[in-house]
């Protein structure tokens, strides 16, 4: 370590000065301390000690690994998505105007796991006479409740459901059911076309496979499927069925006679539809 003297008042700049030595002044060497990297080199007798310019890491593992435990991860992943969620493709028009055929969802089958199905929820069910086959239908009952339909309309232990997702009630479905625990009744949007608890009764919950909770395609309908929000709901049933309320009579439809030369229908054939 070298220490500079800077010309005084009574040094002549012209003149070199030479670098004081620690030696020449006891104060002055009580002053210098030695680094303490220059004391770690020469701790083992003096024995030179390199120093690599800059650190440098290695790693054991290989490019065979990392792709090991790249696709270990993909696994682990897609199996998780599909324990948690099923998709399915909605067929036949008992939803409409709500569901149409060829669109496609997600249904979480976990969240009924941490919860119970609720008012609104559109699920998708295992049908209770085949149950092979799965149905999309809407809960409108809860366990416990009295349902009852008259002229189509919903009553709720007897109050009158409010659906305003429904374009037209069912005139033929009337009657009357008792849920037990773990008994839902579902129905769907499209009442006078759509099998449902009406026809088959209460749903037994352990039929229920997962909530609808995403729509995803056609890529325009994309997005989480909502639950309408109900007025409340009387917990106690009623003493008195709800009223009858009278159907509006309805004209069968007549088809127009028409005149003129009569055409023979096509023979079906492979291929043709008639």
């Amino acid at each position: 370590m070298t220490t500079a003297i800077s010309p005084g008042a009574d040094l002549d700049p012209a003149v070199y000065y030479p670098p004081a030595s620690p030696s020449d002044s006891p104060d002055l060497l009580d002053s210098v301390e030695t680094p303490a990297f220059a004391q770690a080199i020469s701790a083992a007798d003096n024995v030179p000690v390199a120093i690599s310019p800059r650190p440098r890491l290695r790693t054991r593992q290989t490019v065979w690994r990392d792709a090991f435990e790249f696709m270990l991860l993909l696994l682990s992943i897609y199996a998780l998505v599909n324990l948690a969620t099923a998709r399915a493709v909605v067929e036949g028009i008992s939803m409409q105007p709500n569901f149409y055929t060829g669109q496609l969802i997600v249904v979480n089958r976990l969240i009924y796991y941490f919860g119970q199905p609720a008012r609104g929820d559109v699920i998708v069910l295992h049908d209770p006479e085949d149950p092979s086959q799965d149905f999309i239908k809407r809960v409108v009952g809860l366990p416990g409740e009295e349902i009852a339909i008259r002229a189509g309309r919903v009553y709720v232990n007897g109050t009158l459901l409010n659906e305003p997702y429904i374009p037209t009630f069912c005139q033929s479905c009337d009657g009357t059911w008792d849920l037990d625990a773990d008994h839902y009744f579902v129905l769907g949007d499209n009442r006078p076309n759509s099998h449902d608890s009406h026809a088959f009764g209460p749903l037994d919950r352990r039929l229920i496979v997962g909530k609808a909770w995403l729509r995803y395609w056609p890529f325009n309908t994309f997005g989480f499927i909502p639950s309408p929000i109900y007025d409340p709901i009387s917990a106690d049933r009623p003493a008195t069925p709800p009223p009858t309320i009278t159907p509006i009579p309805m004209t069968p439809y007549q088809p127009t006679p028409r005149t003129g030369t009569s055409i023979p229908k096509r023979p079906i054939t492979a291929g043709s539809l008639g």
